[in-house]
């Protein structure tokens, strides 16, 4: 998190505060976060009561988190050709970050309905049950995401290009939000791959 520097009328007082945009961000992300960890603490607690069925986790979800990993590493590029005075790549990978976020709730789509079709749907068991629940309010927070991005796709395009702190503090926010919903997912993937 970065401080932002504060200047008096007089010149004479500097002091650090936390920028409230970045704070707000991370304390949201912090209660997402807290969300997550309580389904699947719930997750296993009912793993453990019985009655749970077993199944292949579709392949299609590891090729969602590559696209996943990918879309972070473009929006961080994009990112730094922004600062770095880029104007064309900043765009383009902007662009493409915001595709593959919708590509990568397209192969959540498919992996759903893959599970659906071997039988593994919201009301057979719980453990399909929480499986869609995980990976649904996921890619319901990746959508949050690529709105985001929409929005910096938006301010990319339609002003000059101009490299400013309220611009680069803008483009902090969806940037972390971006790795945090990747980070995530990676986590997530892994739990369900482990706890089985």
């Amino acid at each position: 998190m970065t401080m932002d520097v504060i200047v008096d009328s007089n010149q004479d007082i500097v002091r650090n505060r936390i920028n409230p945009n970045k704070f707000a961000l991370w304390a949201g992300m912090a209660s997402i976060l807290m969300m997550f960890m309580g389904w699947t603490s719930a997750y296993i607690i009912k793993q453990a009561g019985g009655n749970w069925i077993d199944y292949r986790i579709p392949d299609i979800f590891f090729l969602s988190t590559v696209i996943i990993i990918l879309s972070s590493i473009t929006l961080h590029t994009s990112y730094r050709s922004f600062l770095n005075g880029n104007e064309v790549r900043y765009k383009l990978l902007l662009l493409v970050t915001g595709l593959l976020g919708l590509i990568f709730v397209v192969t959540q789509y498919m992996g759903w309905s893959h599970m659906f079709n071997i039988g593994i749907d919201l009301k057979a068991n719980p453990s399909g049950s929480f499986f869609y629940l995980i990976t649904a309010a996921h890619a319901a927070h990746v959508l949050a995401g690529v709105a985001a991005i929409v929005v910096a796709c938006f301010h990319a395009f339609t002003l000059k290009y101009k490299v400013t702190v309220k611009r680069k503090n803008r483009f902090e926010l969806v940037l972390h939000y971006w790795h945090f919903v990747d980070i995530l997912w990676v986590y997530l993937l892994a739990f369900l791959i482990l706890s089985k």
